[in-house]
């Protein structure tokens, strides 16, 4: 059998699409303890790839409480080396406006060190660029499949991520425009940063709901409830363009983790090898 190297990490909606179905599903286990849900193995049009819904099933993890490493992890495990974020964010800058999809390249991390972001802790000591977070040529790929789809989007930007629960406020959304970032979310950092570390290529499709504070344009609740659900239409056709292209024609890139660990492997314990067995495979 072939082994699944895509996984896409997104929304608990994407799973129910129209034409993906749930062939059977993964419980693995972590030495960071349990992933936000066992992990789906999907197919669309005869391609298979790992699901995983980020909030867990029925969305029930804040962004802060998301166990991200549990998460990148359990589909490294499994064999993943590709990682496709599908995310729900507010437009910072007027050009990227509700229902585009932004192809990002970069990330702000503006969180408040609640989350656990590394691998390399507790007795080793690793370091990985993170110059660099996303692979350019798996964006590209997904560019062109919204592309083909008839998605309006943009290839490159800023993604800031911010805490949350709670959205900005005007004076912190005029603040993060002011650095130029492009959309804010809640959950793609750490995850980003984590995926570099086990050697994954990672790439984030964000969809934006709405303009965040800044712009007085004031949308209800069901307004950007209407917004998401016209944009799970467009990511199932991104899906089913993407993903069997993807599986058949592999992206190629060099992962930039095989010399991070700096700690002697003499000090190494076994709970190191588990984890580095996984991370640097």
């Amino acid at each position: 059998m072939t082994a699944i190297k895509i996984a896409i990490i997104g929304g608990s909606g994407i799973y129910k699409l129209e034409g993906i179905n749930v062939v059977r599903h993964h419980k693995v286990s972590t030495p960071f303890g349990e992933p936000s849900a066992q992990v789906m193995e999907c197919e669309v049009d005869g391609a298979l790839f790992y699901f995983l819904p980020r909030h867990g099933i029925g969305h029930h993890y804040t962004p802060s409480e998301v166990n991200y490493r549990a998460n990148v992890f359990a589909l490294k495990k499994l064999g993943v080396d590709t990682i496709i974020s599908i995310s729900a964010v507010g437009s910072l800058q007027e050009q990227y406006a509700p229902k585009d999809f932004v192809m990002v390249d970069q990330f702000i991390d503006w969180t408040k060190g609640q989350r656990k972001r590394t691998f390399f802790d507790e007795g080793i000591v690793g370091h990985v660029s993170a110059a660099n977070p996303v692979e350019l040529s798996l964006s590209k790929r997904l560019f062109d499949a919204c592309q083909t789809a008839g998605v309006t989007s943009h290839f490159g930007g800023t993604y800031l991520c911010i805490e949350g629960p709670q959205f900005s406020t005007k004076a912190e959304s005029k603040i993060y425009r002011g650095f130029g970032a492009s959309v804010i979310g809640m959950t793609n950092v750490p995850e980003a940063f984590l995926a570099k570390e086990a050697g994954i290529a990672y790439a984030t499709v964000a969809m934006v709901t709405d303009y965040d504070c800044w712009k007085d344009e004031h949308c209800t609740v069901q307004e950007i409830m209407d917004v998401m659900k016209s944009n799970y239409i467009s990511a199932q056709k991104l899906i089913k363009i993407a993903i069997p292209n993807i599986v058949k024609n592999p992206i190629t890139f060099v992962p930039e983790n095989q010399y991070a660990i700096m700690t002697d492997p003499s000090l190494h314990k076994d709970h190191h090898k588990e984890i580095l067995e996984v991370v640097l495979k």
